[in-house]
C-alpha cells in the first residue's frame, strides 16, 4: 500500500481546502478509504470514510456539514473537501486504506493543515 497526500496548507478561519490522496499497490476500487487527522500528543482520529463504490460515507461529528469525502476509482484517488475551517481543525491529515477503523497497510506521509489568522 502506498498513499500520497497533498493539498494541505495555511488557511484563515472560515476558509476551505481540498485534500487529495493518490493510492497504489492494492486494488483500490475494492476497498473503502478513510481520512484521519492527528495533533501532536493526541491519538489519530477518524475524520471521514467512504465505501469502495463511493455510495456510502460516514463522518465524525466535527466534520458533518463541513467536510465531504469523495473518490474516483478510475484515478485511484480520494479527496476531502473541507469548508468553514476552524482553528481546531489544525492537524496533520492522513488518508488510509480501509473502511472506518479497519485500515490496513502503510500510512502516507500526511499533509499539514493549519487554520490560523
Amino acid at each position: 500500500v502506498q498513499l500520497v497526500e497533498s493539498g494541505g496548507g495555511l488557511v484563515q478561519p472560515g476558509g476551505s481546502l481540498r485534500l487529495s490522496c493518490t493510492a497504489s499497490g492494492f486494488p483500490f476500487g475494492r476497498y473503502g478509504m478513510s481520512w484521519y487527522r492527528q495533533v501532536p500528543g493526541k491519538t489519530r482520529e477518524l475524520v471521514a470514510t467512504i465505501i469502495y463504490a463511493g455510495t456510502k460515507t460516514e463522518y465524525a461529528e466535527f466534520a458533518k456539514g463541513r467536510f465531504t469525502i469523495a473518490r474516483d476509482n478510475s484515478r485511484n484517488t480520494v479527496t476531502l473537501q473541507m469548508n468553514s475551517l476552524k482553528s481546531e481543525d489544525t492537524a496533520m491529515y492522513y488518508c488510509a486504506a480501509g473502511w472506518r477503523t479497519s485500515v490496513f497497510g502503510s500510512w502516507g506521509q500526511g499533509t499539514q493543515v493549519t487554520v490560523s489568522s
